[in-house]
């Protein structure tokens, strides 16, 4: 984990860890799709035979849920292939692009059913109020089964995290749809069913956004949220035997990979009395425990290495 010289490098652990966060929640996936392909191929018959512009866009938002689910799983298949030749992280990103796919789909579907619903607006249908809601109910208690499955995964991954917020827009869809078909049953007025269209198309939008921001952050190499790099610099820099950090960098692989490295100088009497192994241990002990930054690269430099690698480079 170091050399006996006075440049030496050191690795929290061997290698990037082979499995992605999101890889534990495979099977759930899958169970989603299933229940979120069933529910949209039974929401898009029942909106059709029911005039609802409110399930059919539902039913639209869900098919693009499907696809999603689908780019999850295969994502998670490309990124748990080993790491190998060029690609030494693996395939591990193949799931943060299928997240930024994701936001992608989302966005459309977004603006197509606000669209439409302002066109209902000003040309009402005659939805089927009683059809509408039965429709809704079973859109209802499936996606509730799907959200319970995806619950807890939603912590870990940013592509499962993606999964479980459009499912809950889903849920939260197929009640408006159960409202809008309630208050045509109750009062007749027709404009319920494109007013719960609009209200399914702004619960779309601003979560999407917010995974996006996200998405962007990972890709863009943006420091993990959970890391405050000026605190990492202090807690590296309280260290006995540093004196200095210098090309200090974080950022995150994928879900549950954020990474770190950095050039720490180190006392000149330290590496030569042959401690820098127990420098590295401390590096790797502070920023595993306070946060949780497990795979770390250092290069440890003795005084004044920093300005003998400036006149080597100019």
């Amino acid at each position: 984990m170091g050399t006996g010289h006075d440049h030496g490098h050191g690795h929290a652990h061997g290698g990037p860890p082979t499995g992605t966060a999101a890889a534990a929640y495979r099977g759930r996936l899958r169970v989603a799709l299933s229940i979120t392909l069933a529910v949209t191929a039974f929401e898009i018959t029942g909106g059709v035979l029911a005039d609802s512009l409110a399930l059919v866009a539902d039913a639209a938002h869900m098919a693009t849920d499907a696809l999603g689910l689908g780019m999850a799983l295969l994502a998670i298949h490309f990124a748990n292939r080993p790491a190998g030749g060029n690609r030494t992280f693996g395939y591990a990103r193949a799931e943060i692009l299928a997240a930024l796919a994701n936001c992608l789909l989302l966005l459309g579907v977004g603006g197509y059913v606000l669209y439409e619903a302002v066109q209902r607006l000003v040309t009402p249908a005659g939805t089927a109020g009683g059809p509408t809601v039965v429709v809704g109910l079973v859109g209802l208690a499936a996606n509730t089964v799907s959200l319970a499955l995806l619950m807890r995964g939603r912590r870990d991954s940013l592509n499962v995290r993606g999964a479980f917020l459009e499912v809950t827009a889903d849920a939260l869809g197929s009640v408006a749809v159960v409202v809008s078909a309630a208050v045509i049953m109750v009062t007749g007025r027709q404009a319920a069913d494109p007013i719960a269209s609009i209200l399914i198309g702004l619960m779309i939008v601003p979560r999407t956004c917010g995974l996006l921001r996200e998405t962007l952050n990972v890709l863009l190499e943006a420091a993990p949220r959970h890391v405050d790099m000026a605190e990492v610099r202090a807690h590296i820099v309280a260290l006995p035997g540093v004196e200095d950090v210098h090309d200090l960098h974080a950022w995150t692989i994928t879900s549950g990979l954020p990474v770190l490295s950095a050039h720490v100088v180190v006392a000149t009497d330290v590496l030569d009395a042959g401690r820098h192994e127990k420098v590295l241990l401390d590096l790797r002990g502070c920023l595993g425990h306070h946060f949780d930054l497990e795979h770390c690269t250092f290069q440890l430099e003795p005084s004044g290495h920093a300005r003998h690698e400036a006149r080597l480079c100019h």
